[in-house]
């Protein structure tokens, strides 16, 4: 009934399998990747006709985790899988971005990636089995598709790379100081198609250890799906790539001195308004069958990308007049806001970012569910890109795969020079207001969060910049890489590489290929070129702000102290009865962890020091030898109860009352009345021994004996 191929390696610590022809028969095709006893299956389905009217590759990656995989049950109301997690999301373009390129141009028909996480055992991420299931499964499906491609996850700890590190290894990276990178690579035989990286300050030659390190690695897994295909592959897809040679001919006799005359402008409003005029009266010369052609649009991209990247190899000048390595006009401010906590305005050129950090309490921590478990996290980056900030109408939706992934990029550049949470027990959220937008909007992001978040007080470790790289490589081998790139040149470009980083090494790296691969050295270069770019950024940033500045007077204030854990209990109370009373009475937020640590916020300090004295008179130990004003709260015939500590009373013996001889305590003190006592020890069942007579009652101060003396 089935005809199941499957395929083993052992690739590092585990066994990478892969099987088709058991589940999913009517998918072109499905593989299930399974490394350990993580597995993934992936199906894959294309249309075998081209939509009419089709001008773009409508290919659609779709990654899901199901609960059931890690033996869990989902939260909240509904009990399902909702809506795909940030996890989700980010790991659909991940998978994405390396296959897009390798199908065949001019390719539109539909085509769908469906990943399922089937089985996860915390300790192998699945993206990584995803993303080989998905070209171990297109490979199988007859599409079009020019792979297959690997990919590998790397780890840098000890000063060697590590293959597929563990879950727990790359989970809060910032945790493990031994571990400074987590790298994923994903190419084809003979390059790299794609690099995402979080990483401690790491140099461009350790950065460029680790990617060679990981395309060697990738090699088994590339063979092991060829011969895979060898056994299971479908009959490839007839498809003949459009011939639209003739109408590209007319297009550009019609309109390669118009387009060429836009991209005169170095203004980004002049040239689109220029080239929109320029392809009316391209419009207006063809007939309405040739506008009409589904490969229209596509001679109008070729044309434009001749112009702009033939003029740049051949002269070395950009569109708005730049030279290959020069990085636009920076102007940094900080402080534009007055009520926030933090704020920066980062503009270079025309793309502008507006900065903004909020800082909180525990209270505002994320919460995240996820298959390894729930944890929280107290640093938060939100990129927010709306239409005006490229001139346009549009609708303000909710945040979309590209925003999220911007996001976390900028949130990888910067994570890595926060300090620890132990140093600064506040909850971090920056948002980035894309408020123009031509070229690098995430690099602007990330050189704008960084100011906010110094001048709202957090002491970063160094101030982070990024820089985008292009490339324009020609068919004759010729290339230029381009220091921050304009959309323009990253739309008609080979190459978007973001590279981010401090004074001393980088904390993030993303590349993305539109052509086959690209050489080491293209990559060194770049690299190199990238360094002095972000070198120069800083440099323009610390203009405005160099560290940590003054603390907004209405950010929160946090103090941490530690205590007993075996106190935990009595600070808490029944119920929550108790720290429910302290926040009340001294309007302060109080947090307290299981290892009796206790986060006292709030943006007035006298309310801290209430919330502290309550906590303390609950939770600290009185001190033998040492000096309390206590207030008696009854007196006997023996002695007087003085409260001393907190809630804590105390006797005080007649015998410890004063020097001389005391007829009775009511002699000496009445209730309610202000004494100083002496804490001298604890008797056999623990209670407290007090003194008075051995303390100046008007000084506090010890009194000295004659036999001391």
């Amino acid at each position: 009934m089935f005809n199941v191929v499957k395929k083993s390696i052992q690739w590092g610590e585990e066994t990478l399998t892969l099987e088709t022809g058991k589940i999913a028969r009517q998918a072109d095709s499905t593989v299930i990747a399974t490394y350990g006893e993580t597995s993934v299956l992936a199906a894959v389905c294309f249309a075998k006709k081209e939509k009419e009217g089709q001008s773009f590759f409508p290919l659609t990656v779709n990654y899901q985790e199901k609960y059931y995989a890690a033996g869990k049950i989902p939260g909240g109301f509904f009990k399902r899988e909702a809506r795909p997690t940030e996890k989700e999301t980010l790991t659909a373009r991940l998978i994405d971005r390396p296959i897009r390129p390798l199908f065949i141009p001019g390719f539109k028909h539909e085509v769908q990636i469906t990943l399922t996480v089937l089985s996860h055992d915390l300790v192998n991420d699945p993206d990584m089995v995803a993303m080989i299931a998905a070209s171990a499964a297109l490979t199988l499906s007859g599409a079009p598709f020019m792979g297959p491609i690997g990919n590998c996850r790397v780890g840098f700890e000890g000063g060697q790379y590590v293959l597929n590190p563990t879950c727990d290894d790359m989970h809060e990276l910032k945790n493990n100081p031994d571990q400074r990178l987590d790298l994923v690579v994903a190419g084809t035989k003979d390059a790299v198609m794609m690099v995402e990286s979080e990483a401690y300050e790491l140099t461009e030659e350790e950065m460029l250890g680790a990617i060679n390190f990981a395309h060697e690695q990738i090699q088994p897994v590339i063979d092991m799906i060829i011969d895979m295909a060898e056994d299971a592959a479908k009959e490839p897809f007839n498809y003949q790539a459009p011939d639209y040679s003739e109408l590209y001919s007319v297009v550009k006799a019609a309109g390669e001195k118009g387009i060429r005359a836009a991209y005169a402008f170095t203004d980004k409003q002049e040239r689109t308004s220029a080239l929109s005029a320029a392809k009316d009266a391209i419009i207006e010369a063809l007939s309405d069958d040739q506008v009409s052609d589904t490969n229209f649009g596509t001679c109008l991209k070729k044309l434009e990308s001749e112009v702009v990247r033939g003029d740049i190899v051949k002269t070395g000048k950009r569109i708005d007049g730049r030279d290959l390595s020069t990085v636009r006009p920076i102007v940094s401010e900080t402080a534009v806001l007055p009520r926030t906590h933090g704020s920066a305005l980062f503009t270079r050129g025309e793309t502008q970012a507006l900065a903004v950090t909020t800082l909180g309490t525990g209270d505002d921590e994320q919460m995240i569910d996820a298959l390894s478990g729930t944890y929280r996290s107290n640093f938060l980056l939100h990129y927010n890109f709306p239409p005006y900030s490229v001139g346009e109408c549009g609708r303000s939706m909710g945040p979309g795969r590209r925003e999220i992934g911007h996001g976390k990029l900028a949130w990888r550049a910067l994570q890595a020079v926060l300090p620890p949470v132990t140093e600064f027990p506040y909850t971090i959220r920056m948002v980035s207001e894309i408020t123009e937008s031509n070229g690098s909007s995430s690099m602007a992001s990330v050189c704008g969060g960084s100011l906010s978040m110094m001048d709202a007080g957090v002491p970063l470790r160094a101030p982070v910049a990024g820089v985008a790289m292009g490339l324009i490589l020609q068919d004759n081998g010729e290339y230029a890489v381009l220091t921050d790139i304009l959309g323009d040149e990253d739309h008609l470009g080979d190459m978007d590489f973001k590279v981010a980083g401090t004074e001393n090494g980088i904390t993030s790296l993303q590349m993305d290929i539109k052509v086959a691969g690209i050489t080491p050295d293209i990559m060194e270069k770049a690299m190199a070129q990238a360094k002095d770019g972000r070198l120069h950024i800083l440099g323009e940033m610390a203009n405005a702000l160099t560290e940590a500045g003054t603390f907004s007077e209405h950010a929160p204030r946090i103090e941490t102290i530690k205590i007993n854990p075996e106190k935990i209990r009595e600070v808490i109370g029944s119920g929550g009865k108790v720290i429910r009373e302290i926040c009340e009475v001294s309007g302060a937020k109080v947090n307290i962890d299981d290892e009796g640590v206790i986060k006292i916020a709030s943006s007035n300090g006298e309310q801290i020091e209430k919330a502290k004295e309550m906590i303390m008179e609950i939770a600290a130990e009185p001190e033998v030898g040492t000096v309390y004003t206590g207030t008696v709260v009854k007196v006997m015939d023996f002695g007087a109860f003085v409260n001393f500590f907190g809630k804590r009373d105390g006797l005080v013996h007649v015998s410890q009352m004063a020097n001389e001889r005391v007829n009775h305590p009511s002699d000496l003190v009445k209730e309610g009345q202000k004494v100083k006592v002496k804490l001298m020890g604890f008797d056999d069942r623990g209670k407290v021994r007090l003194s008075m007579k051995v303390i100046d009652q008007e000084t506090g101060e010890a009194i000295v004996s004659e036999k001391e003396s």
